[in-house]
């Protein structure tokens, strides 16, 4: 019997003894196909995840996500007003251009473009300019290091491929705008793209001019979206595909029994919630019933977190009353808390606010979130249960993902893992602040607390990390009084591989990293 492999951040080191002579193919099979090959054009860990082998930003997590350099061989604060990074030279993109300061003015400027939907990633982000040809200067709104942390998912382009092709725009996900960099890449990483075909295979193979040392010996990397979880695993069993991401729950006890496979699940830093929309009137012109705080703490008593996890995430999951992981800065055990779902009290509340049996749509996706599908039907019958009439509106994320972004929407599902900057500022600022700049960029509900945007704006500027994060705290104290959203909980996560692959490196914030992917050879 296969085992489950408790992955801690830290992999293990990877021998170049250890490579096979022979070319080596990976076929990976996901749950879902990427959005868009432009990493501007949609604020999406798995977008991201998957664009991090062909791009590369300035800075990056090593194995225990501490900062290292990337495109950056060192940097430092001036004047407590901006960072200077000095830039690694003799770096080639996948055209053979010249890696130079320009490619990385022209990229922070169309991330941070008004109309980009990644500004949100640097909401400390104000100017950047060329010092030389390998110097950079990056103007910020506050001193804090946290600016660091955000530029990980920032990646650098080349300018005159972005001039030549018309793309110094960034591309929108949400508003169907397309660009050149929508089908087409070129970037200085690990991984370079062949093809691509939409929801079928879009194909990378090794870029062999990296500039950083090879710990891979995967030559041809082809990634396959397969919705349905039943082929998915179907097609790591017959061989068909060699490593699964998503891996379902209800079969790791089958994928574990087969000793041609490999499981490995942690916890994620993800954490899973139920956000509303809070403008004046709903998009149908009502008036909005989850502006009465009543309404929201009926709906989250509603709720039973430990019947979920044990009915739907196989136990799987952490049931969390907080927004954030307790493995992100800024985490508070004391906010950490639930009620036990009491389907009475919160047919009292609903009585008290005037809204018995308030109707409602509930948007879902079928391809986003583990099991969602299933848990946002039990989330309905217990709001059922206790005096709503939800009508779920269920669909793929390419579908519900530009309803959820335009405001179309009445209840919805949200995830957050804090990613790139493994703390709740990240939450913070783009979720729950008021929409306004670099702020709110993913404050899908239209909410406005200002108390708590006093807080999440004090933080911004606090250099103390122990002064920001009790900020923070503060902060999401407010959100769980207010009930802004309702936490379900940080989800498992799970891949699986066939006896093909020999190591690979998998961490908490379940982004696939395959260039230290090795191939062995298969028993």
């Amino acid at each position: 019997m296969s085992t489950i492999i408790k992955l801690a951040a830290a992999a293990l080191a990877l021998s170049v003894s250890a490579f096979s002579a022979q070319a080596e193919t990976v076929k990976w099979g996901s749950r879902a196909d990427i959005y868009s090959l432009d990493p501007n054009s949609i604020p999406s860990t798995s977008n991201l995840a998957f664009l991090n082998h062909i791009y590369e930003g300035l800075i990056r997590y090593d194995k225990t996500f501490k900062l290292e350099p990337a495109l950056a061989t060192e940097w430092e604060l001036v004047d407590n007003k901006s960072w200077r990074f000095k830039l690694r030279e003799d770096v080639k993109f996948h055209d053979g251009a010249e890696f130079t300061a320009d490619d990385v003015v022209a990229s922070f400027k169309r991330a941070g473009d008004p109309n980009s939907p990644l500004k949100g990633n640097m909401p400390l982000y104000k100017d950047v300019r060329k010092i030389d040809d390998h110097t950079v200067e990056i103007d910020v709104t506050s001193p804090s290091s946290l600016f660091l942390n955000d530029i990980t998912n920032i990646f650098i382009f080349d300018e005159g491929w972005l001039k030549a092709n018309n793309t110094e725009e960034p591309t929108r996900y949400d508003e169907g705008k397309e660009g050149y960099a929508t089908t087409h890449t070129n970037g200085t990483g690990p991984f370079q793209l062949e093809s691509r075909k939409p929801d079928a295979m879009t194909v990378l193979t090794a870029y062999e001019n990296w500039w950083d040392e090879r710990q891979h010996n995967v030559d041809r990397l082809e990634y396959i979206p397969i919705t349905s979880a039943a082929t998915r695993v179907a097609a790591l069993l017959s061989g068909e595909i060699d490593i699964i991401d998503s891996a379902p729950i209800q079969d790791l006890d089958r994928l574990n029994a087969d000793p041609n496979v490999n499981v490995k699940s942690l916890t994620e830093l993800r954490t899973v919630f139920v956000g509303f929309n809070r403008r004046d009137k709903l998009p149908n012109g009502a008036e909005n019933p989850f502006n009465d705080i009543r309404v929201r703490q009926a709906f989250e008593l509603a709720i039973d977190r430990d019947l979920i996890n044990k009915r739907v995430m196989r136990g799987l999951a952490r049931p969390s009353g907080s927004l954030i992981a307790p493995d992100i800065a800024g985490y508070s055990a004391e906010i950490d808390t639930y009620e036990p779902a009491n389907a009475e009290k919160a047919r009292a509340l609903l009585a008290e606010a005037g809204k018995e049996g308030l109707a409602f749509n509930y948007t879902c996706m079928n391809d986003e979130s583990i099991n969602e599908e299933d848990w946002c039907q039990a989330i309905s019958n217990l709001l059922t249960r206790a005096g709503f009439k939800p009508t779920i509106d269920m669909g793929p994320r390419a579908i519900q993902s530009p309803k959820r972004s335009k405001g179309e929407t009445e209840v919805f599902n949200l995830s957050w893992a804090n990613e790139p900057t493994l703390d709740a500022f990240s939450l913070l600022s783009q979720v729950l602040a008021t929409k306004d700049g670099t702020f709110g960029v993913s404050n899908y509900g239209g909410w406005s607390v200002p108390t708590l945007d006093e807080k999440v704006r004090e933080a911004a500027n606090m250099v103390d990390p122990d002064e920001r994060i009790k900020l923070e705290g503060e902060a999401l104290k407010i959100a769980k009084d207010e009930v802004m959203a309702i936490p379900l909980h940080q989800q498992p996560i799970a891949w699986a591989t066939n006896k093909k692959i020999e190591s690979m490196d998998l961490r908490a914030d379940n982004k696939a990293r395959h260039w230290f992917t090795v191939v062995g050879q298969a028993k």
